[in-house]
């Protein structure tokens, strides 16, 4: 027994390579051409995307015009969702100093091979026809592709800087496939509601990734302390992440949401959240300090957190100021998290998250699962009309005898279904990466872009040696020699 342990410590153990010139390209290729395989077998065009098929569908429910093809009411809206998925989520990660590439290359890596999975998987749950076998996709699909990879990009928030890019490959693989497991029965056997996903995306992914970073907890991290952090540019390209995702975050929300009511209402809850979670960040992270100067930190991330807060209820008619209330209660729930609760997490669980993705979409997301269901649960016929909660809720079918009691109580429980999946599937995949074949950087080469980029040599400083020339570096050098001063010009 002691021989296998030792024989398992060494295994664990051994030296880190970084090296991923033969497993990077090798899971590109191959799991690439997987996707052109299983797209040929399975994936075909929907009636409105297929020719033949659209022009018996505008026949046959007599559609004159192609504009009421619901292409043109959805694609607004996907394309504000995939700019945060690619633009939004990816600057966001460029925080670290020396990590940009990374935080920019891998997210734009892992989010490519995601939403081909994520059509397959969500597929393969939710719309494979018996008859045929195959799956019908249009722009609702893509929509749920790109929220589908949104789980594992917040997995990555966690684990950013310490795994490799095969590992990232690894997570979103097995991510995407347990986000459409948890999605099938949250939203199919349950019933649950959760247009913006703070249930299915936000808690999921949140814990999914910081079960993964516990399992893979680094006891010499503070060995690459000097690169955990940030300098004054690489802030500045992380708020362009966060002011694309506060921007659109009304139209992620509100993307798949139903015509008519539902679309707007969704989309005016989650401005106000939104609005309102930047008040309160500001606030606590002003207060926080002892000459009230802010956090980048909390700027950048707590302000985000009314809009996933707002992800379930969005759709509900939580009423305006309901929605402010939310934000108001994430933004300071969320800037503590930063302040006071990811230190706690790190020094007393052994859990390195590092954007802190605990703060921003784990708690956030299990509050909005909540909110969800209280907001459902106390729904009445005098606030929706009778057909209103039908139409909100979806009371048919098997679910027509439902009350907004019970239904409740199912979003409820679809928030525990979203936690566990992430804190089991987490685990799970954590041990999976712990094996040392991933080509992950030892604990004193994180954050640092050199490990897996050709970084270009930083650019030689020449200081300016005009006299009027604020920005002088060298302000107290002897600039004599200078042939040209103000006074001459």
């Amino acid at each position: 027994m002691g021989n296998l342990c030792e024989c398992l410590g060494n295994f664990f153990g051994r030296q880190k390579n970084t090296n991923v010139r033969v497993s990077l390209p090798a899971v590109c290729f191959i799991w690439q051409i997987a996707m052109i395989i299983l797209f040929g077998i399975f994936i075909r065009y929907d009636e409105e995307s297929d020719v033949k098929k659209w022009l018996e569908h505008k026949k046959s429910a007599n559609i004159s015009s192609n504009i009421e093809n619901d292409f043109y009411f959805r694609y607004p809206s996907f394309q504000d969702v995939h700019v945060m998925i690619f633009v939004g989520f990816g600057f966001l990660m460029t925080f670290l100093k020396r990590y940009s590439f990374s935080g920019v290359g891998f997210n734009f890596l892992i989010a490519a091979f995601g939403l081909q999975w994520a059509l397959l998987m969500q597929g393969w749950f939710h719309s494979l026809d018996p008859v045929t076998g195959t799956i019908s996709i249009g722009i609702e699909s893509l929509i749920n592709a790109d929220f589908c990879c949104a789980g594992s990009l917040i997995a990555m928030g966690a684990l950013l800087g310490k795994v490799s890019p095969v590992q990232l490959m690894v997570v979103t693989l097995f991510g995407v496939t347990l986000f459409a497991v948890e999605e099938y029965i949250i939203l199919d056997l349950l019933h649950c509601r959760d247009a913006g996903g703070s249930m299915v995306i936000h808690a999921f992914g949140g814990y999914y990734g910081l079960a993964i970073s516990w399992v893979l907890y680094r006891p010499k991290l503070h060995q690459s302390k000097s690169l955990n952090g940030s300098v004054y540019h690489s802030d500045m390209f992380a708020m362009i992440g966060t002011l694309f995702l506060w921007m659109f975050w009304p139209s992620f929300n509100s993307a798949i949401t139903d015509h008519g009511d539902g679309q707007p209402r969704a989309a005016i809850n989650t401005y106000l959240a939104l609005a309102s979670s930047v008040l309160t960040a500001v606030a606590i992270s002003s207060l926080s300090q002892k000459k009230g100067k802010l956090d980048m930190v909390h700027i950048q991330n707590a302000t985000l957190a009314g809009g996933v807060a707002m992800g379930t209820a969005a759709e509900f008619m939580i009423t305006p100021y309901g929605s402010l209330i939310v934000g108001f209660c994430c933004g300071i729930i969320s800037t503590f998290g930063y302040l006071f609760v990811t230190p706690f997490l790190e020094k007393t669980l052994k859990l390195q998250d590092t954007c802190g993705i605990h703060n921003l979409h784990a708690v956030p997301g299990m509050l909005g699962g909540f909110v969800g269901a209280i907001v459902a649960a106390f729904a009445n016929e005098d606030v929706y009309g009778k057909e209103g909660l039908k139409h909100v809720f979806d009371f048919e079918g098997d679910f027509a005898n439902r009350t907004p009691g019970t239904q409740g109580g199912f979003q409820a429980a679809g928030t525990c279904v979203a936690i566990a999946f992430g804190i089991v599937g987490g685990g799970v995949v954590g041990l999976i990466l712990r094996f040392p074949i991933w080509g992950d950087p030892a604990d004193d080469n994180c954050f640092d872009d050199d490990v897996y980029w050709e970084v270009p040599e930083e650019e030689e400083i020449i200081p300016p040696v005009l006299e009027y020339n604020n920005h002088m570096i060298h302000k107290h050098q002897d600039i004599s020699e200078s042939n040209f001063s103000v006074e001459q010009s």
